[in-house]
């Protein structure tokens, strides 16, 4: 099964880096002179740089990167946050933490201007939303709590070894986009091969040849208003479900951030709280799909319960609950946010790439909002450039949906959301490759630690 191979794919990566990285540690462990944490890329971040926001040429270049970035990123639904941090270091002159501050203002942005395009577009071939919310709530529990637990990793593991995750799994995760993409781009050319000919060739009833003939349905789709679709669309106790955990993880995050000290008991209570509240969601709605899985297999109806062409048994549900966790964890220690993981991995349940785009924005949408909130709260970012580059993204945002929705009812290749997707993957594997290389190799010619940091005493 794909989703099995994309498993073992990311916690082999995973568990290969962290070994060398112990390896590494304890070379460095016997070495005292390396072994202070000021010296450590996060501590050396800790000084805020917010330039000024004023016209230049930087402005421009960063205006010009951040709307094709969160145009393509949108569409292919993985956010672009894998291009907005080297962006925003190298161009616009922002320290780190900060530029990871305005990525995810400007994610939330394009998220939010594209989940309002997709509520106003029918579903291509189902009487159904476009957004698929059985999938949003199995996968947006596990993916927030990945992220809060990723996050609290980044602040551990070492720049390099951070380096060694973006190049590994991004490369891997657009490869198999690229070939997913060529696959479908060879079905849908066998697709309209056959097509051309029914169109050029009919024979009526009289055996008579007919050319170029073309016949209405008998029974004509029912023209709705965008109105009509935004209604049908949103599907409100789902979405209140979804709105829920998104207020419960935020309730959790400020109180452990602002009146909690780091590691003391209170503080570990509410990191755990997490865990039953994104279990619970996640229960629900696999014991759901199970029992209508099962309920549709006595039947004998072979039609699926959501987009996923997955059969929802125990083991797969334990594999998406496994690839939920992994990809939050990944995106909230590489700061992409899970959207990187998301979109591949609805491709690869089957899921049709115009509602993987949907979905996988959608729920990108609640992560990259809690984040920002986060942020806010911290004073991490400058009100004036994140509220200007977040009206960038949400032009980018719109306008890359209704862009790309054109150019694919016209070419009839839903497979150019793959190949968006698989391209910005790449493009954030080599900008922050780069970047992570050039800083790794700075690090070890300054005999910087190269180790894992304490967790405690490195918040």
């Amino acid at each position: 099964m794909a989703t099995r191979g994309l498993v073992v794919y990311l916690l082999s990566c995973f568990s290969l880096a962290v070994l060398s990285a112990i390896v590494l540690a304890d070379k460095n462990a016997g070495n005292p002179s390396n072994s202070t944490l000021l010296s450590s890329p996060y501590m050396s971040t800790t000084e805020k740089v917010w330039p000024k926001l004023e016209l230049s040429w930087r402005l421009v270049l960063a205006t010009v990167i951040g709307f094709l970035g969160s145009a393509c990123g949108t569409v292919g639904g993985v956010g672009g946050g894998g291009i907005f941090v080297p962006m925003l270091t190298l161009i616009v002159g922002f320290d780190t933490k900060s530029a990871a501050a305005i990525s995810k203002c400007m994610i939330m942005g394009a998220s939010a201007s594209s989940v309002w395009y997709n509520l106003r577009v029918p579903h291509p071939t189902r009487e159904v939303p476009i957004i698929d919310y059985d999938l949003a709530l199995l996968f947006q529990p596990m993916l927030m709590l990945g992220i809060t637990i990723g996050v609290g990793l980044s602040v551990v593991f070492p720049y390099w070894l951070i380096t060694v995750l973006i190049i590994i799994l991004f490369l891997g995760t657009s490869s198999r986009s690229v070939f997913k993409g060529i696959e479908m781009w060879k079905e849908e050319t066998i697709l309209k091969k056959e097509m051309a000919k029914q169109q050029e060739t009919v024979v009526n009833s009289r055996g008579e040849l007919l050319i170029d003939t073309e016949y209405e349905p008998l029974v004509p789709r029912e023209e709705k208003s965008e109105f009509q679709i935004l209604c049908f669309n949103l599907k409100w106790k789902r979405l209140l479900v979804l709105l829920l955990v998104w207020a419960s993880f935020l309730l959790l995050q400020v109180f452990k951030q602002n009146d909690v000290a780091v590691c003391s008991t209170w503080y570990w209570v509410l990191f755990c709280l997490q865990f039953p509240i994104a279990l619970a969601v996640f229960g629900y709605e696999s014991v759901k799909l199970y029992k209508e899985h099962k309920k549709r297999l006595s039947t004998g109806n072979t039609t699926s319960i959501c987009e996923a062409s997955i059969e929802w048994t125990p083991m797969h549900i334990a594999f998406c609950a496994l690839c939920g966790i992994i990809g939050g964890t990944v995106g909230g220690l590489l700061g992409s946010g899970g959207g990187f993981i998301l979109g591949p991995l609805l491709l690869e349940i089957g899921v049709i790439p115009q509602v993987a785009s949907a979905t996988a924005t959608f729920v990108m949408l609640f992560s990259s909002s809690l984040s920002v909130v986060e942020f806010y709260l911290l004073k991490r970012f400058p009100i004036p450039y994140a509220l200007y580059l977040m009206a960038v993204s949400v032009l980018a945002g719109f306008w890359g949906q209704f862009f790309v929705r054109k150019l694919i009812t016209i070419l009839r290749r839903a497979s150019l959301i793959i190949f968006i997707l698989s391209g910005v993957i790449f493009a954030s594997a080599l900008t922050m490759g780069v970047v992570g290389i050039e800083k790794s190799i700075t690090m070890i010619k300054n005999h910087e630690f190269m180790g894992f940091l304490g967790f405690c005493s490195s918040q």
